[in-house]
């Protein structure tokens, strides 16, 4: 069993952490202090990301993408993971449901996406639909060949730098051993579409500069030639991106602490009382002791899990496993590398305070930490009849 990098993962962890420090830490302040990207620092970013092949470094390399594995994207952003998140977002991944994309569909929306022409964003949460996604109000009724969409989506993340919206809508009910289930279609949306709407979400403690949006659809009418997938198949897609997208909250969550864990050991060494390097007490060095256990910990769970999705072998359990350690490790270091710090570690001159406020939200948004507890337990007791 080898846990060694390659050397084409180790040359991606060296590309991207220097991107990193050169490219995006500069900015922090300004973004966390405006909470505003500028779209002129988001163009610079996103021309200086695609020069070095990190922009949709996802997708394969015959639809023009960077055709990494899992586990170099989970490496990647690891990296990316320790700026603000608003800066690392803009070295955009598009979303792999767009390799669903048939016909002319490619040329409108998959080719601009990798080729950093167009931003996809992903419409499934709602006000009464969080994480039971199939209670989900919003509907497209069949009317001819068109759909006629009515409903409205919230918490939809930088639904404003948007060009189209990868919109999940329920499209009838079926029945199952289960009882009575909705069926779920993909719709590809415009942003100018007629009976589309954006409009401003809520201002919350996490993430500064990248914002959420409520999207409300009022009588609008979509050609058949908008559906992404098939018809009442909505969900085949939306699984292939669930698992991606839980192992890349995992690895974003683990470049933060990362540098919370630094910024904590160089503080312990440098930092002086009662005559003596804080880090001689135990009560500053088991804490550190901690961090990097938890923080080892989740790291291997998220790369194992991203090898078994290379492999083709990831199950839901282990995407949840990755998931559920990262942010709750990352929950556990940032609050512990702000007490070794002290009251220095709540100043806006450190990331900690910034990285802290962020973790919060890692652990409710890409399915809670119960969802994750629930996924894992069922993977367990399904097999022996519970």
């Amino acid at each position: 069993m080898d846990f060694s990098l390659s050397e084409e993962h180790r040359l991606i962890v060296e590309t991207a952490r220097r991107f990193v420090e050169e490219e995006l830490y500069p900015y922090e302040a300004e973004v966390e202090e405006s909470d505003t990207l500028r779209p002129e620092l988001a163009a610079q970013i996103r021309d200086k990301s695609i020069e070095l092949g990190l922009y949709a470094a996802n997708m394969p390399e015959e639809l023009g993408g960077g055709g990494l594995d899992t586990v170099a994207m989970c490496l990647l952003d690891r990296e990316l993971g320790r700026a603000n998140m608003a800066l690392n977002y803009t070295v955009a991944r598009p979303s792999n449901i767009l390799q669903a994309c048939t016909g002319d569909q490619r040329e409108k929306y998959l080719f601009p996406c990798i080729r950093g022409e167009k931003v996809d964003c992903l419409a499934m949460t709602e006000p009464g639909a969080g994480s039971d996604v199939r209670s989900m109000s919003c509907k497209a009724e069949r009317d001819g060949d068109d759909f006629v969409i009515n409903g409205v989506k919230h918490f939809i993340s930088h639904a404003d730098w948007a060009d189209f919206v990868i919109l999940f809508a329920a499209t009838g009910e079926e029945d199952t051993p289960r009882g009575s289930r909705k069926k779920i279609t993909s719709f590809l949306v415009d942003k100018d579409w007629p009976g589309f709407t954006v409009r401003p979400g809520y201002k919350n403690v996490s993430h500064r500069g990248y914002h959420n949006f409520i999207l409300e659809f009022d009588d609008c009418r979509l050609p058949a030639s908008q559906v992404l997938g098939e018809v009442d198949k909505g969900f085949d897609v939306a699984n292939d991106w669930l698992g991606a997208t839980r192992l890349q909250v995992a690895a974003l969550s683990l470049g933060r602490c990362h540098r919370a864990l630094e910024h904590a050991l160089e503080w312990a060494v440098d930092r002086k009382q009662f005559g003596q390097q804080i880090s001689k007490f135990q009560g500053v060095s088991f804490k550190l002791a901690d961090m990097k256990m938890r923080l080892h910990a989740a790291e291997l769970m998220t790369l194992e899990a991203a090898w078994k999705h290379t492999q083709g072998a990831m199950e839901d359990m282990d995407a949840a496993m990755a998931k559920l350690a990262a942010t709750e490790a990352l929950a556990f270091i940032a609050d512990e590398a702000i007490q070794i710090h002290g009251g220095m570690g709540l100043m806006s001159d450190l990331p900690l305070e910034r990285i802290w406020r962020d973790a919060r939200v890692e652990r409710i948004w890409e399915g809670t930490s119960e969802i994750q507890r629930h996924i894992i337990s069922r993977s367990l007791l399904r097999p022996l009849g519970g």
